[in-house]
């Protein structure tokens, strides 16, 4: 008795059988047709998706045997991205089957890189697979698998509307004008100079006529803070100089990093700390960035008095206030 094991025979590959269409030109053109109607019929069924998203009201009920009453608007979107993904699908599968090269491949594998030759042979039996896939020559197909695939690239792009109107310019608006009192946060009351000593610090809003229903995303671009030091103390030009009084100077309240507050005083450094990410800002030198990832100084918000001896802004902020981002300008 042989302990030999016998070596199991290579069975090979079936003997290849031609489509229709392989050899009948009347035959791969109807299957053509069949393809671009089954793209064209995805194409419609997008459309029927864009159309529901955008013009049928979702308060729109229809009344359907069996069914009862449908929601429209649902009903839409959901038959128009079924028949979208059911029929581009079943588009690729009928090319597959009647149009593509069928025939079995044999390519033995190697875990190295392969030699010159071989990557040359790859190449080039790909170049004659998307040739022989006809998509060159079947303009019908290359026209309506592209008006299907482009159209169904929309309904990703449709579903941002539901994130809101764009903010155009107002996150560079701030309830601040000419003339507008400071009043205290909490408080609502208006401060004077005199309220403030050397090394105080206050956070202020600006005065409205219902404090009680101001909107928090006001707040959060119009806080300032309010810091009193001795006019010998700043180092700054003679322009920003001119926005602060008597050694009151103001800055906006809201990092120009990622938007945090920056509520950390340190008064023996005359430094603004961002508890965030650290940003830090020389308040001597016009809140400039002494330290952290921070791009540009907080904004000086220019502050006089009024004839009662009430803080009160000159001028609004002349620059955007809040965190940098590409569309801002970031003077």
């Amino acid at each position: 008795m042989s302990n030999e094991i016998e070596a199991i025979k290579d069975p090979g590959l079936p003997a290849h059988v031609h489509r229709k269409a392989d050899h009948d030109p009347v035959a791969a053109k109807r299957a053509e047709r069949q393809v671009a109607i089954l793209f064209g019929i995805s194409a419609i069924g997008t459309l029927l998706l864009i159309f529901s998203y955008i013009f049928i009201p979702d308060d729109v009920f229809i009344f359907i045997p069996v069914m009862g009453d449908q929601n429209a608007h649902q009903l839409g979107l959901g038959l128009g991205m079924a028949i979208s993904l059911f029929f581009i699908g079943m588009g690729a599968i009928h090319w597959a089957k009647t149009l593509m090269p069928d025939q079995e491949v044999i390519a033995h594998r190697h875990e190295f890189r392969s030699p010159d030759s071989d990557r040359k042979e790859f190449v080039q039996a790909v170049k004659d697979g998307a040739g022989a896939a006809g998509l060159g020559r079947r303009s019908l197909i290359k026209r309506s698998l592209g008006a299907a695939l482009g159209l169904s690239a929309l309904s990703p792009i449709l579903l941002l509307r539901d994130l809101g109107p764009l903010p155009g310019n107002e996150l560079e608006k701030t309830t601040w004008k000419a003339g507008t009192h400071l009043v205290t946060d909490p408080g609502n009351r208006r401060i004077k100079a005199s309220d403030l000593e050397v090394g105080a610090v206050a956070q202020v809003l600006p005065e409205i006529e219902d404090p009680e229903h101001r909107h928090l995303s006001d707040i959060a671009k119009d806080a300032v803070l309010l810091i009193r030091l001795r006019p010998d103390e700043f180092n700054l030009d003679a322009d920003r100089l001119a926005m602060t009084h008597e050694g009151i100077i103001a800055f906006s309240k809201i990092c120009s990093h990622m938007g945090c507050a920056v509520a950390l005083y340190e008064q023996q450094t005359k430094h603004l700390l961002c508890p965030c990410h650290q940003s830090t800002f020389d308040v001597t030198r016009a809140a400039k960035v002494i330290f952290g990832p921070a791009a540009r100084p907080l904004p000086q918000l220019d502050i006089t008095v009024d004839g009662e001896g009430y803080l009160v802004a000159r001028n609004p902020f002349s620059e955007p206030v809040g965190p940098s981002f590409w569309e801002r300008d970031s003077r």
